[in-house]
């Protein structure tokens, strides 16, 4: 904390040895519902060098020799704003922004359409806009941040009815997903058929694939970092949709209009309601559905203070009558306090909460079984952003966290049941960080920076050393509290934009970064009960080292843009399981385990049409992952579950009239790497299945056409309502979720395999109004 407050006071003092230099700060903000504009670009028209983009709470501050200049703002569908200023002082200057699409009759000037692909540092990243998901066809009608996510290049679908994805050959539990900077731990709602994250209440959706800021840490694949509305904070509105199975309702409005505003957001399916119409009582009796409410205000006490607090309760509901239920869900908090020291240094202190628990619950007939686990997360952030000049921008802080892992928790009035209790896991993760955003030249532009984090495993219990065998050697007690085992990890962070002309550029990214929280699961998708485990004496950190290339060409006035990168992770520690591990209720689960090493490497094609009435993208991935680990496949290099050599989706959106909107997506995959039996035979009359190679065979090929319509009933700045139609897998196509073997009916000599589909096609209508 010493090392910050001293950077703080250099920083604050830095100005001094500026000559006539002044400083222009200020929000960008939408006109509308007054929110802060998140990566607006603000630029001086008199040297197109010199410009500034607003950060995460729509901030910005430039710099620059004393004089009189013309201030550009630019943000993809709104108007260009430009305002003459006589800089002879640091002054503060307040953007408002208006949307372009406004129904007038007057003629409307916008601004040029940022070629942000082109000109961004930043590699690897990708924006959602929310619009464009509400057009996407998904499941069940609903719009769905996961699901479009999955059609992105390098982004890889777990497979249908699941919102778990893979990110460039990293596992699952790679993806660090933050929703207003807290942990979402399962962000899958009914079993992966909808995702946390109600498209509502959201306001900015970022994926990072590669050279993730320096600020953001813990995974190995990739950052996830969504944030919600904020509120209006000019006047009330209310929003919603009603589903076939599922319908959702928000309100906003100010609190005190122009200095605070609230947002609520909430979304229950309604399944369950028809089992309830059920004749049989099993099933009339049983549940199905899932509810969760985003809850968001914010006040700005004084120029330079504002505060933010936001909340997310989320759960899932499933139960076959009185004998079987299961239960599980996130719980997140924010407090953020945001403080201008001056016009140069902005803080953001956040203090954040996170849990995320499932419980099952069994009925014998001498009485209910219980099972409980948790994992909850207190995390203190304390970020600085510092202007430094036009070309640079430094950004630093420090990161605090303390985990508690409750893996299994048993509970009965049954004496007769012997339980095995698993003991608690404690750990405290901490970072420093420090990167600078540089514009070096007109040409060349980068982003470097070091992260340096810090895990520690605490006591108390009794924790176990293992041999080559998995086998235990040795048992030691610690007190609560007591250190056990320290890992320190450096990952640097780079990326570099090289302009060939003002349509197109290179880009280099590198990052290294460590996973100290470890995902354990023998199924092929996510699900509640997957436990995690925190590094160990015996589990390491998982760390990678990905280094990417890519060409960015954007033409015809940035309608069209294309891309094509290429990337090469190598990846250490990686976890992988013995053959028929035992991963439920272990209390030395860690024994079951195998470390090796992993490699990924491929090719992600893009090319996408931004405006007009078609609009859409076609993207490509050709990619290969792999794990060489000591005691699978001969200690040989064999596939990763998550490999698919060929991902291939198409995604459009064409404007019928100012009425009708339709959409399509056609998606293509090779099948998951798979462990299937070589052969059988048998052993004291039973039938025992041989197997050679670990994920030697391929699941079939994927692939799936979705239709998609929508009918605006009324459309105005100040209303909405619209009506969308839409039907998943329109051929009918029965794509393998599983595939399983079994002796022929016909010649029990011969074996069979039998395939289970979840869907062949799924039409959905909803109703979405604003007012």
């Amino acid at each position: 904390m010493r090392l910050i407050t001293l950077i703080v006071l250099i920083l604050l003092h830095f100005n001094l040895f500026a000559q006539e230099n002044y400083t222009l700060s200020g929000h960008v903000k939408d006109d509308q519902s007054g929110e802060e504009m998140i990566g607006a670009i603000v630029s001086i028209k008199e040297d197109n060098t010199i410009r500034a983009t607003t950060n995460a709470y729509g901030f910005y501050s430039l710099t620059i020799p004393k004089g009189t200049y013309t201030v550009i703002v630019k943000y993809i569908g709104f108007q260009l704003f430009a305002q003459t200023i006589d800089l002879s002082q640091n002054i503060t200057v307040n953007m408002v922004l208006k949307p372009t699409l406004v129904e007038t009759n007057e003629v409307v000037v916008t601004g040029k359409k940022e070629s942000d692909n082109v000109t961004g540092t930043q590699v690897g990243m990708q924006k959602l806009q929310i619009n464009e998901i509400s057009k996407i066809p998904v499941i069940f009608g609903e719009k769905d941040i996961l699901k479009t996510l999955q059609l992105l290049p390098g982004v890889k679908s777990a497979g249908d009815g699941n919102s778990g994805f893979y990110v460039r050959g990293s596992n699952s539990d790679g993806n660090l997903i933050l929703l207003d900077e807290a942990v979402v731990y399962n962000a899958s709602h009914l079993l992966g058929f909808f995702s946390t994250f109600n498209s509502d209440a959201l306001k900015d959706v970022t994926l990072y694939k590669n050279a993730m800021p320096a600020n953001f840490g813990g995974r190995t694949a990739s950052v996830l970092d969504v944030k919600m509305k904020e509120g209006n904070n000019k006047q009330f509105g209310v929003s919603g949709g009603i589903g076939l199975i599922a319908s959702r309702f928000s309100i906003e409005g100010p609190i005190v209009k122009d200095k605070g505003s609230f947002l609520i957001s909430g979304r229950r399916t309604y399944a369950d309601m028809f089992l309830k119409l059920s004749s049989d009582a099993n099933i009339n009796k049983s549940s199905l559905y899932f509810y969760d409410l985003n809850l968001k205000a914010n006040y700005q006490w004084s120029p330079k203070d504002r505060v933010f607090i936001s909340s997310y309760l989320g759960r899932d509901n499933l139960g076959l009558g009185s004998t079987f239920g299961i239960d599980w869900g996130n719980a997140t908090a924010t407090l953020r306090w945001n403080h201008q020291f001056s016009p140069r240094l902005f803080l953001n202190t956040s203090a954040i909460y996170s849990k995320y628990t499932y419980n099952i619950n069994l009925s014998t007939g001498s009485g209910d079984i219980g099972i409980k686990s948790m994992i909850d997360n207190y995390n203190l952030k304390e970020d600085f952003t510092y202007f430094l000049n036009p070309k640079n921008t430094i950004s630093f802080g420090l990161q605090s966290t303390y985990h508690q892992i409750t893996p299994g928790q048993l509970s009965s009035k049954d004496t007769s049941i012997i339980f095995r209790v698993l003991q608690n896991k404690y750990a405290l993760e901490n970072a420093v960080y420090v990167s600078n955003e540089m514009n070096i030249s007109t040409r060349w532009r980068a982003i470097y920076g070091l992260r340096c984090s810090m895990f520690s495993l605490l006591g108390g219990g009794d924790f176990f050393t293992y041999n080559s065998k998995g086998e235990v050697i040795n048992t030691r007690t610690y007190a609560d509290g007591e250190f056990i085992k320290t890992y320190l990890n450096l990952e640097p962070r780079l990326s570099v934009n090289y302009a060939l002309t003002e349509s197109s550029s290179l880009k280099l990214g590198f990052a290294r970064n460590a996973q100290n929280l470890h995902l354990i699961s023998n199924s092929t998708s996510s699900n509640p009960t997957d436990l995690w485990i925190p590094s160990s004496q015996n589990v390491k950190p998982e760390t990678s080292n990905q280094t990417s290339l890519g060409y960015f060409k954007n033409f015809l006035d940035n309608q069209f843009e294309c891309s094509a990168e290429a990337y090469y992770k190598s990846m250490s520690n990686s976890i992988d399981y013995k053959d028929a591990a035992n991963t439920r209720a272990n209390d030395k689960v860690e024994g079951e385990l195998l470390y090796g090493i992993g490699r990924a490497y491929g090719v992600e094609l893009l090319l996408k049409k931004k405006t007009g009435r078609l609009t859409g993208w076609v993207g490509y991935t050709l990619s290969k992952t792999e794990k060489k680990i000591e005691g699978i496949n001969q200690n040989q290099w064999y596939n990763a579950r998550q490999d698919k050599t060929h991902d291939i989706s198409i995604v459009g959106m064409f404007d019928i009239t100012s009425k009708w909107t339709i959409s399509s997506t056609w998606v293509y995959s090779t099948g998951f790497a798979v462990t299937f039996p070589s052969g059988k035979y048998a052993m004291n009359n039973e039938v025992k299945y041989y197997y050679t190679e670990r994920n030697a065979y391929r699941m079939p090929a994927y692939h799936r056409l979705d239709l998609g319509a929508t009918y605006a009933i009324k459309k105005s700045a100040t209303r909405e309502s619209s009506l969308n139609f839409s039907l998943y897998n329109a051929y009918g196509r029965e794509n393998a979720y599983s595939i399983t073997f079994r002796e022929s009916v016909t010649d029990p000599t011969k074996t069979e395999a039998l395939q289970t589909a979840l869907f062949r096609w799924v039409p959905a209508i909803t109703w979405n109004f604003k007012f």
